[in-house]
């Protein structure tokens, strides 16, 4: 947290999509990222930093975003098709990268916590699906907890890598992952055409 308030970032969260993109590599300059879940706007911060002003990054959550220079912001709810209608329009074209870090107002109660952030990740993929452009990535957080099976089996057909990593940001003892997919297949080859 001191860290965070020395590096000027809104949260510690910030810290874990560096961390994320030093093991992977997902962000790179000019890129067009949307960034789920978004508020405070720390992992938007980071966006903006690494993808720069030739990028185009765009913030969405249902809570309202203080304004992050360059960066557009969109209050939606990703569980609503109406937002990857209004991504789209704000966009107006493919996207290289989604992130969601977005988790469910926790109850205490772990089987209907897990339940719910899996609901949120498979809500967050379906809207990456839809505005991913082939060879595109999709980052989400998820909590270990067994239900998270049918979402990597949907990651790993349509996605050529799939891998899960915790952050050292992460709290030790916290169930929190992130799975990482890279190399979109892109949506015409789910349909069945048999291009490409």
């Amino acid at each position: 947290v001191e860290a965070a308030k020395k590096d000027g970032y809104r949260s510690r969260a910030a810290y874990k999509l560096l961390q994320l993109d030093e093991k992977f590599g997902l962000l790179k300059r000019g890129q067009t990222v949307v960034d789920l879940g978004a508020a405070p706007g720390s992992w938007t911060q980071v966006l903006a930093q690494i993808v720069g002003p030739s990028g185009t990054i765009l913030a969405v959550d249902v809570a309202e975003i203080e304004p992050i220079g360059g960066c557009k912001i969109l209050m939606g709810d990703v569980m609503d098709i109406e937002t990857e209608t209004a991504i789209r329009k704000s966009l107006k074209g493919p996207v290289d990268l989604v992130v969601s870090d977005i988790a469910p107002s926790a109850t205490g109660h772990r089987a209907t916590d897990h339940i719910r952030i899996i609901a949120l990740a498979e809500a967050a993929l379906e809207l990456a699906r839809g505005v991913l452009s082939p060879g595109g990535g999709f980052v989400a957080k998820v909590w270990q907890g067994g239900s998270e099976q049918n979402l990597l089996a949907v990651l790993k057909r349509d996605f050529t890598q799939v891998r899960h990593a915790k952050p050292q940001a992460s709290r030790a003892g916290s169930a929190e992952m992130y799975v990482v997919a890279t190399g979109y297949r892109g949506l015409f080859q789910q349909q069945g055409s048999g291009e490409g």
